[in-house]
């Protein structure tokens, strides 16, 4: 109410937006609907502090209950994922990967991810990205045929080029990554191998997809996406990871502040360990198994209707579909379905003809979907209105009011 009186141009914008994912489907893999509490948390007083440091170590006065809640936060992470050390201070994933960086590499070192083309991250060595100018950086990506990693050829890679730093992780990979392997291969070359489970953080916590932890040395990851949490990010360091180098911790710490950032955001950390406690139930580890079996029965709805899907289908959240054979591009076929109350985003995908910003594909997922308790049968309906709108534009409008009615069913969290 005091929003509304004060800037209520501000105050309209949010209202519009409210309604528009009240009555809309977030099917963009990277989003999410956080709950009541994690807002309530994250839109507290706690923003009003500084408290640069550390806790117990701190720069300013009256931090006392601030230590509190971010040992507290640090522990959950800690025990949800198997680690032996966790920083929450990470304002997101990408400054975590930069302070990854900054422990284990010096400008100029070799380092080496999957391609950004092929389903990697930007921040895995892509040439416009920091991590591509800063470094030199060596790709890897997938089977031009099957659209799975190629292991041998990151092994020849690593052997060739002996990175010190090596990723595994991605933004739209559609399968499991074999952790071992990367592991086999790290080991060849004498490189830190480190796990960005960015996009499927909430599947690992809730037991969906293999966890990383017994393979890496570091693990890095969002507290969005699949996660369910506030814009953050956090760096975990393994057993695996203090046996090659135990002061590790202490460096990731002043990697993290001062190295790269001032005062933590409290409020977003307070957030964050309550997500933390909602992915430690049972209930969340249901969720995180619905998100992938909605995943899979959206994907074999989809082939049915003749759209093809890299890799044949999904092991995980999202779907990465080739829309070549529906003649019509990626960016076209987004603005449709966001037309139509169906949100997703344009794509490139592997070996792709045309430009990124009107790429062959589109990418979606299941993660929010699933939390407003839809399932298969909502899938099926999902699949076809797709379909629908990509075959027919002229019944984006029909879709659109079929779709506004689907939501009044499955409400945002509240």
């Amino acid at each position: 109410m005091k929003l509304k009186k004060e800037d209520p141009k501000i105050a309209k914008l949010i209202e519009l937006e409210t309604e528009r994912q009240k009555t809309s489907l977030e099917m963009i893999p990277s989003e999410n609907h956080s709950s009541p509490a994690v807002r309530e948390a994250l839109g507290s007083l706690l923003t009003d502090k500084y408290a640069e440091g550390y806790p117990g170590k701190r720069y300013y006065s009256g931090l006392g209950y601030y230590d509190q809640l971010e040992n507290l936060c640090i522990d959950r992470a800690k025990k949800l994922f198997g680690v032996e050390y966790a920083n929450v201070q990470p304002y997101s994933g990408s400054p975590a990967n930069a302070e990854v960086y900054m422990v284990l590499c010096e400008p100029g070192d070799t380092i080496m991810g999957m391609a950004l083309p092929m389903g990697g991250h930007l921040t895995h060595g892509f040439k416009l990205s920091f991590s591509g100018k800063f470094f030199t950086s060596v790709q890897y990506g997938v089977d031009e045929k099957t659209h799975l990693i190629d292991y041998d050829q990151a092994e020849k890679l690593a052997l060739e080029h002996k990175p010190k730093l090596i990723w595994v992780g991605g933004s739209a990979y559609p399968r499991t990554f074999d952790w071992k392997r990367m592991a086999e291969i790290a080991e060849k070359v004498d490189a830190y191998l480190v796990a960005d489970i960015a996009h499927i953080a909430g599947l690992v916590a809730g037991g969906a997809h293999p966890s990383p932890v017994p393979y890496v040395h570091i693990v890095t990851t969002t507290t969005h996406k699949t996660l369910r949490g506030p814009r953050g990010g956090m760096i975990m360091i393994t057993k695996k990871g203090l046996e090659k180098d135990p002061e590790l911790p202490k460096k990731i710490d002043r990697a993290v502040f001062p190295g790269l950032q001032g005062g933590p955001h409290e409020n977003s950390i307070a957030a964050i360990a309550v997500c933390l406690k909602e992915a430690a139930t049972p209930a969340f580890k249901t969720y995180a198994k619905q998100i992938v079996k909605n995943a899979k029965a959206l994907a074999q709805e989809l082939t049915k209707y003749g759209f093809t899907l890299f890799s044949g289908g999904t092991d995980n959240h999202l779907l990465l579909i080739d829309l070549r054979n529906k003649n019509i591009g990626g960016a076209e076929a987004a603005d449709l379905l966001e037309e139509a109350g169906i949100t997703i985003n344009k794509n490139s995908i592997p070996y792709d003809p045309a430009p990124p910003f009107k790429p062959s594909g589109i990418r979606m997922g299941t993660p929010a979907i699933t939390t407003r308790g839809m399932k298969e049968k909502e899938m099926k309906q999902i699949a076809t209105w797709i379909n629908e709108v990509i075959s027919n534009p002229k019944l984006v409008k029909k879709v659109r009011l079929e779709v506004k009615a689907l939501c009044k069913k499955f409400p945002l969290p509240k």
